[in-house]
């Protein structure tokens, strides 16, 4: 296995691409293709751009972006060339990442347990009324919870201390 340009440069040379292609296709400067070719990372622009570079030149090649933008990064990290900008992009764009990643993560996990409760409610609600049809059939449902005969009677018995309180 060679290094990240001489990979790419296989790549492309194995697809019958060339430079000048990729160049008329994303409008980068030529210069910064070969530098990527050559792993002379230290003529690229610099920051995200040089990601959004090797973005554009494995898409035109038909290649996995974001496989090729990691092997960029580990490669321009081991070269020793990384300026201490770029460093704080990389660091940067893998905090985004990881941001992006949680709200997402929440949200999912919201709704996981919305719908348990969910499911708990509806399951909780058939029990009881599953419980209050066998009740009423085997006829034990009325004396659990009590009916009008017990509310008339609370009403007398309400009736009679209010009367004899006077």
């Amino acid at each position: 296995m060679g290094s990240f340009g001489e990979e790419l440069r296989m790549e492309r040379v194995n697809r019958g691409i060339a430079l000048e292609k990729i160049t008329e296709v994303t409008k980068i400067n030529p210069r910064h293709l070969r530098a990527l070719e050559d792993n002379e990372f230290r003529v690229l622009p610099g920051g995200i751009l040089n990601k959004g570079i090797v973005r554009g030149y494995v898409k035109v090649l038909g290649l996995d972006e974001m496989d090729w933008i990691t092997r960029f990064q580990r490669a321009y990290a081991a070269s020793g060339q990384l300026l201490d900008d770029d460093r704080n992009w990389i660091e940067f764009a893998a905090n985004v990442g990881r941001a992006r990643v949680r709200p997402r993560d929440a949200a999912t996990e919201r709704l996981k347990w919305a719908g348990a409760a969910l499911l708990l409610l509806v399951v909780s609600l058939a029990a009881f009324f599953v419980v209050r049809y066998f009740g009423y059939r085997s006829g034990w449902w009325p004396t659990v919870i009590p009916g009008r005969e017990v509310a008339a009677g609370l009403a007398q018995w309400v009736a009679h201390r209010l009367d004899s309180s006077r």
